[in-house]
C-alpha cells in the first residue's frame, strides 16, 4: 500500500469490482481505452493483473480518497497481459467525478517513485490518444518523452527513463 496526500494505493479487492466497474465499464469514462463491457469482464481484468503482481511485483492498483475510502480510480505499473510486448507502462482510469482534481498527477508520481526507487526499472512506457490532451499533458509533466505515434494503435507511445 501507497499512501499519497489525498489518496490510497492498494492492491484490488475482488470487493472492489463493483465500484471499479463504475467506470471502467463507462463508455464516457474509458473513451480513449477499452471498456469493459460487463461486471465479469470487469473481475476478469483485476483478477489477471492480480495474477501478473504475483509474477511482476507490479500491477494497477486500486485508488481511493483518503477521507472518504471512496473508490476513484484504477491505476499504476503494469505489463499488459492484454497487449503484450511493450515492457512496462503506467496506466490511470478515474471516475469522471474525480478529473481534472490532479489525481492522475499524484498516480503518477507515486508509480513512477515505486518504478524508480523500489523496482530499479530502466523505463516505463505509456500510450495517450491523440485527442486526449489532459493525459498527453500530464505525462510530458511527469517527464515522459513522445517516442512516435503508433497508427495500429491510433495512440501515442511515451517513454521515461529511470531518474
Amino acid at each position: 500500500m501507497i499512501v499519497t496526500e489525498r489518496l490510497i494505493l492498494r492492491r484490488p479487492r475482488l470487493a472492489d469490482v463493483p465500484e471499479l466497474f463504475e467506470f471502467l465499464g463507462d463508455p464516457k469514462a474509458m473513451q480513449f481505452t477499452h471498456v469493459d463491457r460487463s461486471l465479469k469482464e470487469c473481475r476478469r481484468r483485476v483478477a489477471v493483473h492480480e495474477w501478473r503482481r504475483r509474477r511482476d511485483g507490479y500491477a494497477p492498483w486500486t485508488a481511493e480518497l483518503k477521507e472518504s475510502n471512496r473508490v476513484i480510480g484504477w491505476g499504476g505499473l503494469y505489463d499488459d497481459p492484454f497487449d503484450p510486448g511493450w515492457g512496462v507502462e503506467l496506466g490511470y482510469y478515474f471516475h469522471p467525478d474525480a478529473w481534472g482534481k490532479g489525481f492522475g498527477s499524484e498516480l503518477t508520481t507515486a508509480a513512477l517513485q515505486e518504478a524508480d526507487e523500489a523496482l530499479k526499472l530502466p523505463k516505463v512506457a505509456a500510450f495517450a490518444r491523440r485527442e486526449n490532451t489532459a493525459s498527453r499533458r500530464l505525462l510530458e509533466k511527469a517527464g515522459f518523452t513522445l517516442v512516435r505515434y503508433v497508427p495500429e494503435m491510433e495512440r501515442f507511445y511515451f517513454e521515461r527513463l529511470r531518474k
